[in-house]
């Protein structure tokens, strides 16, 4: 079974986002509300997940499973981009405007993948 390319773009976006936790974890830890503890490992453990799970796309027997576990981090990763929203010493130097923007991407990225359940 051969999997459509754009499941491939996928899975790369994934792949290099989770290793950009681990190249420049400041961006990611800024963001992750303060109610949560230890954002460090937070971050390490969402960044281990988009790695993982975009490989799993790319496997014709673990894509709908990597599919699903896509949609679960991307509702768990919500309040972190809200938080991002709200918060002005969260904001990476993005304007309100722009904040306000990348909320509903994320239902655009949950509908990608959603594509591939």
């Amino acid at each position: 079974m051969n999997l459509p390319w754009h499941l491939y773009l996928m899975a790369l976006l994934y792949i290099l986002a989770g290793f950009n936790h681990f190249r420049n974890p400041r961006l990611y830890i800024k963001i992750i509300p303060p109610y949560f503890s230890n954002p460090k490992l937070l971050n390490s453990l969402s960044g281990i997940a988009e790695i993982i799970l975009g490989i799993f796309l790319c496997l014709p027997f673990t894509s709908k499973f990597a599919s699903w576990g896509i949609i679960a981090l991307l509702i768990a990763i919500f309040p972190a981009n809200l938080y991002m929203y709200k918060n002005d010493n969260a904001s990476l130097g993005m304007s309100k405007t722009m904040r306000l923007l990348r909320l509903p991407i994320q239902l655009v990225l949950i509908f990608w993948a959603y594509l591939y359940t």
